[in-house]
């Protein structure tokens, strides 16, 4: 249930307050209310735009807005942060109107610039737009594929040569010459059944894939994936609300025990048009491509899964003699993954090797030893070379500045991450890089030539500060983003006390947890709790990382807050902690909540066994309506947002991976759905879903209540009109959202 990267999970630390009976919110200063953290800007935070590595990271360039307010593009260079004007916006003007710039490119010779605006949501993502190019050197801009729909170009990148765009353009790919305007169509195909050059709803969703060409170094040749997902099933959502008459909205949608889309890579010759099939093994149907990647202008590297995601193959291939080698293979009884959910990795949807050794080696991270860790692997014999020896777990990885490796990991502490580098020879030791002063979460992007990078730091009690440094001695070159109002303003609240603990369950489990108490907490009173749950392998809550507007409202109101990370979720504590849950969602992990639940009560004596309250959502949400329903001696209040409540309903390619096929044993998935246990609710529950949900499907809602219904257990129930997985489309929809949930709460722990 992908929240964080496409909705899996909401943090739910920003919008929360609750409103006094008369309607009108409280005027305390030292206390938070809707109107301060959601209306007024008071507590608004500052962010880093994106930037753009330039000249190997010896410079960026971002999007800022000049005191005209239009976007504009200026270059700082890395090592001092000079700032100089780089694309000024009066150069950006159509028809006396200023582009918007949402994201923006360079040609390889750095020559042109390709302005994105005008951008529409495709699945989960604005990825369809329209597309401008600004030549440096004639002072012209010019608009793509002007001639299409507006907005309906996808993914324009430049040829290695400088010379020509290509797009895609209605599930098919197109060529466009800078200089004549001449419009090549490179498929034809493409219909919506068959994808060229971009993928279907899923492959998006749990893979984060977008983007699915890409020009070979010498641009003679274009790599594409063609998506064939005719036989994929249709499930309709409705629109009941904008017409007289109700519209049905279709969407492909692989529910898990049904096929994929069949996948294959093709190579379009960019002057013929013919195109050539890669003759990659297997039944295209029952396999994943989820990454492809050129080496050189006749090298490719292809990376393949089996349906159940178990083993993953990567190939070579030589266009030049057609020649196809398997030169690494990795497996595991549970499941491969690709790129790592951890919330120091920034790179989600690029599942591509990191290319090393001038192209002979690629560095790919695995936990076949019980650990995860790089091993660096030749491209030409398949030898591995362990990078990271060592009984810790590698959270993520970044550039490398030839000789070294930067990594994130935190051997000492699972709720925290820092910035290390290893040798790339695989001799050396590990080295911790992030200086001392930064105890918590530490996040890069590093430049390309890793002399340098952006470093975003933050704890639970330090909102996120974003700084340009130089590696590896890690010397801060500029605060980009200080905080510092906020800051401030956060020092007039009545704040709480937040700190980490460690339980143990019966069963000899030790888990993380994070408890935000009261502002004036009295260890000799009782207090409600507040469970915060996710709990599956896409989310970790416990962590070092700030902990947001909501925590500290809730602690102001009187609950204690408490996040536990169960088994399964993706700490840095080995392989078997995250890999136990596999098949067994919704079990393992609901048990090792409960029982660790059942530990805080016992051990602390200010909490209230008789106001014990839980809630999540996606992931989380299925997990409070589990919860409730196992364990209704443990928790008597839960508010679950947009649940999966029968895991039968939830896309293959994420239930497959933790659950096997539903065809290896189906109850297995029966037994880890909610609506299974529906007839065991004793408390209160509150469930809330958007009719418009395209990841988790509002028919886990209606089947649920169906079970309830069926059981004669009473609930509460929400539903927004069209509102997708985030439910935050429509106006005031966060405020009705939050104040409800928050009402909810107060009122069955009698705090109104």
């Amino acid at each position: 249930m992908n929240h964080f990267r496409s909705l899996r999970y909401l943090y739910f630390g920003l919008l929360f307050t609750a409103l006094s009976l008369s309607g009108k919110a409280q005027e305390n200063d030292s206390l938070l209310t809707l109107d301060r953290i959601y209306s007024s800007g008071e507590f608004s935070s500052d962010y880093q735009r994106p930037i753009f590595w330039i000249e190997d990271g010896n410079a960026f360039v971002s999007i800022e807005r000049n005191k005209n307010g239009h976007d504009e593009l200026v270059r700082y260079e890395s090592k001092n942060y000079k700032r100089s004007s780089y694309l000024p916006a009066e150069n950006l003007t159509v028809d006396g109107k200023y582009l918007n710039i949402e994201d923006f490119s360079l040609s390889p010779d750095e020559s042109k610039v390709m302005i994105f605006t005008n951008s529409g949501r495709v699945w989960r993502s604005n990825t369809k737009g329209d597309f401008w190019v600004y030549d440096f050197d004639t002072g012209s801009l010019m608009q793509l594929g002007k001639d299409f729909p507006a907005s309906s170009l996808m993914f324009s990148k430049f040829s290695k040569d400088n010379q020509f765009v290509a797009y895609v353009q209605g599930f098919n790919i197109y060529k466009e010459n800078f200089k004549t305007g001449e419009i090549i169509q490179l498929t034809r195909e493409g219909n919506g059944d068959i994808i060229n050059g971009t993928f279907d709803w899923v492959y998006e969703e749990e893979f984060g894939m977008r983007d699915g060409f890409m020009w070979s170094p010498d641009a003679s040749k274009i790599a594409f994936w063609q998506l064939d997902a005719s036989e994929i099933g249709t499930f309709y959502m409705i629109n009941n609300t904008d017409s007289v008459y109700s519209e049905p909205i279709a969407l492909q949608y692989p529910k898990a025990g049904f096929d994929p889309s069949s996948a294959k890579i093709g190579l379009v010759d960019t002057k013929t048009s013919e195109v050539n099939w890669i003759p990659v093994p297997g039944d295209p149907v029952q396999h994943y491509i989820p990454a492809m990647q050129w080496i050189n202008e006749d090298l490719l590297l292809i990376q393949q899964m089996n349906r159940k995601q178990n083993k993953l193959n990567i190939y070579t291939y030589k266009p030049s003699t057609s020649g196809l080698n398997k030169i690494y293979t990795e497996t595991e009884e549970t499941w491969v993954d690709l790129r790592y959910p951890d919330i120091s990795s920034n790179q989600w949807g690029n599942n591509d090797q990191l290319i090393v050794d001038n192209g002979r080696a690629f560095l790919r991270m695995t936990e076949n030893d019980g650990w995860r860790h790089i091993y660096k692997i030749d491209l030409i014999t398949g030898k591995k070379t362990l990078l990271t020896p060592g009984n810790y777990d590698v959270a993520a990885y970044y550039e490398t500045d030839g000789k070294n490796l930067y990594l994130i990991a935190s051997p000492d502490n699972a709720t925290q991450r820092y910035l290390y580098s290893v040798p790339l020879n695989g001799k050396g030791k590990l080295t911790k890089i992030t200086p001392r002063q930064f105890e918590g979460v530490n996040i890069y992007d590093v430049s390309p030539n890793g002399k340098y990078a952006i470093h975003k730091y933050s704890n639970v009690s330090i909102p996120n500060t974003v700084s340009l440094v130089s590696l590896p001695n890690h010397k801060t070159i500029k605060t980009l983003v200080g905080n510092q109002e906020l800051k401030d303003k956060l020092q007039t609240l009545a704040l709480p006390e937040t700190s980490f603990f460690k339980v143990t369950t019966e069963e000899g489990i030790q888990m993380d947890g994070r408890m935000t108490k009261p502002a004036n907490f009295e260890d000799s009173e009782k207090y409600p709790v507040l469970f915060h749950v996710y709990g599956e392998p896409w989310g970790a809550v416990a962590i070092d990382q700030w902990i947001g507007l909501y925590e500290i409202f809730m602690a102001q109101k009187g609950f204690v807050v408490i996040n536990i990370d169960n088994r399964g979720t993706p700490s840095l504590k080995g392989s078997d902690w995250r890999k136990s849950i596999y098949r067994k969602v919704g079990v393992l992990n609901t048990r090792d909540q409960a029982l660790a639940a059942q530990q805080v009560l016992n051990k602390y004596g200010f909490l209230d066994e008789k106001r014990v309250n839980v809630w999540g959502w996606s992931g989380g949400g299925s997990m409070t309506q589990n919860l409730l329903f196992r364990y209704p001696e443990i928790y008597q209040t839960g508010v679950a947002v947009a649940g999966v409540a029968n895991q039968l309903f939830y896309d293959n390619i994420y239930q497959e991976r933790y659950m096997g096929l539903p065809g290896m044993d189906k109850e297995k998935f029966i037994e880890g759905s909610p609506a299974t246990y529906a007839k065991n609710l004793e408390g209160n529950l509150l469930l809330i879903h958007g009719t418009g949900d395209d990841n988790v499907h509002y028919q886990n809602m209606e089947y649920l209540v169906n079970e309830l219904i069926r059981n004669n257990k009473q609930f509460d129930m929400m539903a927004y009109p069209n509102r997708s997985h985030g439910i935050s489309e429509g106006t005031n929809t966060s405020i009705h959202l939050y104040t409800l949930i928050t009402n909810y709460f107060l009122e069955h722990n009698s705090l109104q």
